[in-house]
Parts: C-alpha cells; sequence; structure tokens
C-alpha cells in the first residue's frame, strides 16, 4: 500500500507538471546559449538602434529599428526577405504581430500607432500625425501594442500620457485608463503590454520598476515589483521574459512575478547586452533581445 500510494504522488506531480504546461513555468529557470551572426543582413541596409522584435504564424521575424528601412522582414534562417517603413515611420518604438499576421508597429516621433500587412502595406493609422495631445484620438509617445480575444487594440501612451488606451478593432475608441503617478493604477512610463493566458493585461511600469496587472476593463488585479520592465514576452509555453534595460539583463519570472532566472551584464560580447529594449520567442523557445544602446538582435537559444 505504501508503494501505490508513493506511485501515485509520482503519477500526481507528473500531471501537475504537465498542466502547467512546462516544469520551467512552475518555478523551474532555464537556460540559453548565443547565437553568433545569425541575422544576413543586405549589404545596404546598416542597423540602427533596434527597438522591437515579433515573429508571424509562418516564423517570419520582422524587427523595428531606427534607420532606413525601418521595419525589416528576415525568413527562420535568418534570410533577408523584404523591408519597408521609410515614408511612415519617423521614429520607431513597439513592434508586435496580431493573430491575422499584419504587423503593428507605434511611432514615438510622429505620435501614430500604424498597422501593415505583412508585405508592407498600410491597413490603419491610430493618431494625428506630429500632434501630440491626450484627447481620445491622439497620443503623445506610444510605445507598445497588445490585442484582445475579440481583435481589441491596447496601446499603452507611453512616454507623454502615462495610460493605457483601448480601441476596438476598426480603431474606434472604447476606454482608457491611468494617470502620471506612483500610486495603485497609475504609471510613470508605460512602456510595454502583453496579455497572459488568464487574458489579464501586463504593463510594464518602466520608470516605478514594476509591473501591473489589470482586467480588460483597466481594474488593477496586481503588481509585481523590483525590475524595470522595457520589454516583456510570453513565450509558447507560457513563461514570462523581461528585458530589463536599467540592468542591462533578460529575466525569466515565475507566475508570482518572482525573478527565477537572469542573463546578462552590460557589454558587447555575446551573451551582453547594452540596452535591451524589446524581445521576442519564436514557436521553440528562443529569445531574441533588441538592443537600442548595442544596436543589434540578439538570439539566445534554448538549452534542451
Amino acid at each position: 500500500m505504501i508503494l501505490n500510494i508513493q506511485h501515485l504522488s509520482l503519477v500526481f506531480s507528473f500531471m501537475l507538471c504537465v498542466l502547467m504546461s512546462d516544469c520551467a513555468f512552475a518555478g523551474e529557470a532555464i537556460d540559453f546559449n548565443p547565437v553568433v551572426n545569425f541575422l544576413k543582413l543586405p549589404k545596404n541596409i546598416t542597423l540602427g538602434p533596434c527597438s522591437a522584435v515579433d515573429f508571424d504564424s509562418r516564423g517570419l521575424l520582422f524587427l523595428l529599428h531606427r534607420g532606413k528601412k525601418p521595419i525589416l522582414c528576415f525568413d527562420n534562417k535568418g534570410k533577408f526577405v523584404r523591408s519597408w517603413g521609410d515614408d511612415f515611420i519617423r521614429k520607431g518604438h513597439g513592434l508586435r504581430i496580431d493573430s491575422q499576421d499584419n504587423v503593428w508597429v507605434t511611432d514615438i516621433g510622429h505620435h501614430m500607432v500604424f498597422k501593415f500587412s505583412s508585405k508592407g502595406k498600410l491597413l490603419l493609422a491610430l493618431g494625428q500625425i506630429d500632434k501630440p495631445g491626450k484627447s481620445n484620438h491622439q497620443f503623445n509617445q506610444p510605445t507598445d501594442i497588445a490585442f484582445g480575444s475579440k481583435g481589441e487594440i491596447y496601446v499603452t501612451d507611453g512616454y507623454g500620457n502615462s495610460r493605457v488606451m483601448k480601441f476596438a478593432a476598426n480603431g474606434k475608441f472604447l476606454n482608457k485608463w491611468g494617470s502620471l503617478g506612483k500610486g495603485h493604477g497609475q504609471f510613470n512610463l508605460p512602456h510595454s503590454i502583453i496579455f497572459d493566458a488568464k487574458g489579464r493585461i501586463l504593463v510594464g511600469d518602466r520608470e516605478n520598476d514594476r509591473v501591473q496587472i489589470f482586467n480588460s476593463e483597466g481594474k488593477l488585479l496586481d503588481i509585481w515589483t523590483g525590475f524595470a520592465p522595457y520589454g516583456m514576452e510570453l513565450d509558447k509555453k507560457g513563461i514570462l521574459f523581461v528585458a530589463d534595460g536599467r540592468a542591462n539583463k533578460v529575466l525569466q519570472l515565475n507566475p508570482r512575478g518572482k525573478v527565477i532566472g537572469s542573463w546578462g551584464k552590460k557589454g558587447k560580447e555575446l551573451g551582453k547586452f547594452n540596452l535591451p529594449h524589446m524581445l521576442a520567442a519564436d514557436s521553440v523557445g528562443n529569445l531574441y533581445i533588441t538592443e537600442v544602446g548595442g544596436k543589434r538582435l540578439q538570439k539566445l537559444k534554448r538549452k534542451r
């Protein structure tokens, strides 16, 4: 009977780990190796400060940088595919791919949010170009974008307004919350935004060194402190990673917001960072980190 109980305990532990999608998500740090020169840049493109990266459903990588041809597309082997954006983007900041493989970009130079097709056709523009403001149809240096289950658009509006704005899929204004400050529900530079598997909104409150967690209507649910969340990313298994640009590190958080893994320090070498800004994970869990100071994109290959 004792053996049977022990056996049942082991089975239960295994099932619990599976239900959590990955043992690392339950609290075990994973590890990575940096990869050398995986991007094959054309000779006529020199990377400027790299600010954001994401993947579409086919595995194409889209990189946003502050230079000529600001949106760059590469295949899963790092081969250059296409580029665009000179006619639209003054100073790119955030880039996200939605469920339809559209490419969304926040532009802190023009105070705009742009939606493009995966081949660069402009589909939607939110904001008033070169007119920062506080109205429901203006931004002041918007930083990042997230997407709700019904196609809603959430924008962290960002450097100037310290708020989150919510729009319908067609761009109609729906809601907003937040103001400048240190109190609960206030922000000091909301810099990144994502949805977790529970449908909660995680907002990287950068200058307050915390992540604030809300429901879809802006009700505050929780606060995690102790790091500067420049960028945030959930991989396919629900593991949360944070680019801490102030500490020049990439962090792994557990489901309660505690740091359980850390990579990097300031430097030029592989595996070190110079102002890591935003990051993305591919379909197999490798991480890609943009550096504003280092003017590069680093790939960290997940160890199996």
